[in-house]
């Protein structure tokens, strides 16, 4: 298991908000959750096996807050081992069988810090107590006991170098400073670094030795729309696993000779998305499968051993997703997770020698899978003939004439997933049909999918999402006069150019830390980003060479064509998408006298993390659709 998969950074949603008056049900329509059911903190999750499988380590709220706690298996009682009060831990994994380490930032401002505690909750020590510095986990050399490879930007805050660190006292060296145009890093099965990606903003370079003792080398350049993304080495160090769209459409698995630039072996391809997780076994030193994603996570496996226990645990728990969520360092024990459309799963124990198999625990015992809406997978084409994959959800007891909320993802280079959404299930429950859309820029779907939304914010992009729009009408199951859109991030700027753009779709909106401005957006990227930035111009727009187009398709030069109400919601902190993208949204809303309400957290960042202002996001936005789409509203005592 990679270093990747052991963080189990905690996001959980997004946002809450205001008061709200009370609605009976209709015929067929579920009883009305309560708000906080769907928003509150996990009662447990991110379980994590110790290196050794006697122990557990897991994320529970004590004051309000996700903590880290430790439980030995098959023992009552547990350890809480951290006592953060104002933010959530972010991340967390087993140093070794004795140490937690784990992440955590300010406010939302996204510079976190690394620390480590005893897994008796003493020796709890800051590990990088430097102010405006961001920390990422290289390796975590589970092999050697006290140390772990950090990258940080505290010599520069544009980009990372890597550091040696004791985990126990917290003294570091540098062992590769970063000439200022590495982006990534990637060591060996022993933990030696021997790779780096390189970048000049739009060509990306492997770099490659054979020793630590050696200088990197450039082992090939491409645009960065090739992707040669290495995975991990070979158990002997020689090559090296790599996904690679270089010469086709959807990114493939291979196995790559890096030190003569050639691809020895086809791993895995699929004619429909992109495939680059690659599943192994360290203990066995063999490659087991891949996994990929269509409409839900599929997986093909080449090792006998691996896919007979997939079938095991498939036929133990069926009807969910089923997925290894960590395992002991000797693979005789390993943790389960279950995923569906309808809850947040749950975790189980498989002692692989004993057989022993035990639920651990529900993530959320409090909702009823049953009161829960199918999600469901869907497709429509758009005005220009491209097939856009999405989900559909439904609430129970109708599926015609009805009030929708169009939902699309942030990123915007990313996709929608099947599986349990609590915004989704939330907004279902208030009589609401919710339309998830991998409009054309989303990614996993090949290259030429992805490079079709380049440049294309508010334009075909959006078409898109408007086009959903039209297919739910054509089918009867929409309200004209009742959609609304809502988004966070890339979706919220989606939610402002849709109001904008095509005002005549929606009857309101609500944006969450969406970019009114790209010309702002551009100006204020976070430092780290700032290698990346020839890449944003190409993808987006040059703020001078494309000037015209950034201002067609900014919201905020277009706010007087907006006419629908707009509920806007930003965290103080957000280091990706500034307060002032809100601001300029607002104040130009005010200025032409349109609704608009605003909701500003002061420790915040790129989303609501805090539990208290996940309810007040919430509230506010369910009683503001109530009013606007006529969904049904939760009645507060009092």
């Amino acid at each position: 298991m990679g270093i990747r998969q052991k963080i189990n950074i905690i996001f959980i949603g997004l946002l809450t908000l205001g008061l709200l008056s009370g609605c009976g049900c209709l015929r067929g329509e579920t009883a009305l959750i309560p708000m906080k059911s769907f928003f509150k903190n996990p009662e447990q999750t991110g379980f994590q096996l110790s290196p050794d499988g006697t122990s557990l380590a897991f994320m529970k709220p004590w004051e309000n807050r996700m903590n880290v706690f430790i439980k030995k298996i098959g023992q009552i009682g547990e350890k809480r081992v951290t006592r953060s009060t104002a933010r959530d831990v972010a991340g967390f994994f087993w140093a070794n069988n004795n140490r937690i380490a784990f992440l955590q930032d300010r406010g939302g401002n996204e510079n976190f810090h690394l620390f480590a505690v005893d897994i008796d909750g003493s020796n709890l020590k800051e590990l990088t107590p430097f102010e405006d510095v961001r920390v990422n986990i290289v390796d975590d050399l589970e092999e050697i006991k006290d140390e772990m490879l950090i990258g940080m930007n505290r010599r520069d805050p544009r980009v990372f170098d890597v550091y040696r660190i004791n985990i126990d006292t917290g003294r570091m060296e540098m062992i590769a400073e970063n000439p200022g145009n590495i982006q990534g890093w990637l060591t060996d099965n022993d933990g030696r670094l021997r790779i780096a990606m390189a970048t000049d903003g739009v060509n990306q370079s492997l770099l490659y030795r054979e020793t630590e003792k050696e200088p990197f080398k450039t082992i090939v350049t491409t645009n960065f729309k090739e992707k040669l993304s290495p995975l991990f080495f070979t158990y002997d160090n020689r090559f090296v696993y790599m996904a690679s769209n270089l010469g086709r459409d959807k990114t493939a698995v291979y196995k790559y000779d890096i030190a003569d630039n050639k691809a020895l072996e086809l791993i895995y391809e699929h004619p429909d998305v992109d495939v680059s997780h690659l599943l192994r076994s360290k203990k066995r030193h063999k490659i087991t499968g891949v996994a990929y994603v269509t409409d839900k996570r599929h997986y093909h496996f080449f090792d006998d051993q691996r896919g007979a226990l997939q079938a095991d645990l498939e036929k133990r728990l069926p009807g969910y997703e089923v997925n290894i969520a960590s395992s002991s360092r000797d693979e005789t024990r390993i943790l389960v997770r279950t995923y569906s459309d309808k809850s947040l799963g749950a975790y189980y124990f498989y002692d692989l020698i004993t057989k022993k198999f035990i639920k651990i625990a529900d993530v959320s015992p409090w909702l009823d899978e049953k009161t829960m809406c199918d999600q469901k997978p869907i497709s429509y084409e758009s005005r220009d003939g491209l097939t856009i994959h999405g989900y559909l959800t439904l609430p129970k007891g109708g599926a015609q004439n009805l009030p929708v909320v169009v939902n699309p993802h942030g990123g915007p280079w990313a996709r929608d997933y099947w599986g349990f959404n609590a915004e989704t299930q939330f907004l279902a429950n208030r009589g609401y049909a919710v339309l998830q859309m991998n409009f054309r820029g989303s990614t996993g779907y090949g290259k030429a999918f992805w490079q079709a939304g380049f440049k294309k914010w508010g334009k075909e992009m959006q078409d898109d999402i408007s086009d959903g729009v039209a297919w739910l009408i054509d089918q009867g199951i929409a309200d004209p006069a009742r959609i609304g859109i809502y988004g966070g991030s890339y979706g919220g700027y989606a939610t402002l150019a849709g109001m904008a753009f095509t005002p005549e779709l929606y009857a309101c909106g609500v944006d969450y830390v969406g970019v009114s401005n790209i010309f702002t957006l551009l100006s204020t990227l976070p430092p780290y980003w700032e290698p990346g930035r020839q890449k944003f111009y190409e993808m987006i727009g040059d703020p001078v060479k494309d000037r015209a187009l950034l201002e067609a398709i900014s919201p905020v030069f277009h706010a007087d064509k907006i006419k629908a109400p707009l509920l806007v919601a930003q965290g103080a902190n957000d280091p990706r998408v500034k307060k002032a993208e809100a601001d300029q949204i607002v104040n130009a809303l005010k200025k032409h006298n349109i609704e608009v309400h605003y909701m500003l957290k002061e420790d915040e960042g790129h989303g609501f993390h805090n539990e208290e202002n996940r309810f007040d996001f919430y509230r506010a936005m369910e009683q503001f659709l109530g009013r606007h789409l006529q969904g049904r509203v939760e009645k507060i005592a009092g």
